[in-house]
């Protein structure tokens, strides 16, 4: 006795034709399977690696280390900073800026042995020194500059000393902008 399954019968095609066809896709998912099973395995030993880290140490201690040493970072960053700040503020206060200028006070004198010295802050505030050298003796001078201004008249060596000594800071001045 045979059986005929009514839904084959009606078929315009060999049903066995299809048996075959089902049986490739069968062996095709399952070979696509073995490869995604390959695949996933190397995977795995890629990330179990990884998260052993170098020499045995996890990542999670890695990045623990990193954290700390970032932080750490962090403190000397604010204490430099700190720091340069108050340099900042006292070298503005520091004399940093001079000038000299040699002279003849007088003209029997020879060899130049006068001078007027500048000496400045960054505010253009100091003193301007001038010592006169005669036969007699030596005579030393201090004239007061607050914010690039004498209240007292100065000589014209005073005042070439002092423009040096201004000229002097802005060279150094004009050199940082170019950097």
């Amino acid at each position: 006795m045979e059986v005929q399954s009514k839904i084959l019968s009606k078929l315009s095609f060999d049903p066995g034709i299809l048996i075959y066809l089902i049986l490739a896709l069968l062996l095709l998912a399952f070979i696509i399977i073995i490869v995604l099973f390959v695949r996933q395995n190397t995977l795995l030993k890629k990330y179990r690696s990884f998260m052993r880290g170098r020499g045995g140490r996890s990542i999670e201690d890695l990045l623990k280390t990193r954290i700390d040493e970032i932080d750490k970072l962090k403190e000397n960053d604010a204490y430099i900073s700190k720091r340069l700040k108050s340099l900042e503020h006292s070298v503005v206060k520091s004399y940093q800026k001079c000038g000299i200028v040699k002279y003849d006070a007088f003209k029997e004198m020879g060899g130049k042995l006068s001078f007027a010295y500048a000496l400045l802050n960054e505010e253009n505030s100091g003193y301007i020194i001038n010592s006169i050298h005669s036969r007699e003796g030596c005579y030393t001078y201090i004239k007061e500059i607050i914010k690039g201004e004498s209240f007292i008249a100065l000589s014209d060596e005073e005042n070439e000393a002092f423009e040096t000594a201004k000229q002097v800071g802005l060279t150094a001045e004009l050199k940082e902008e170019n950097l």
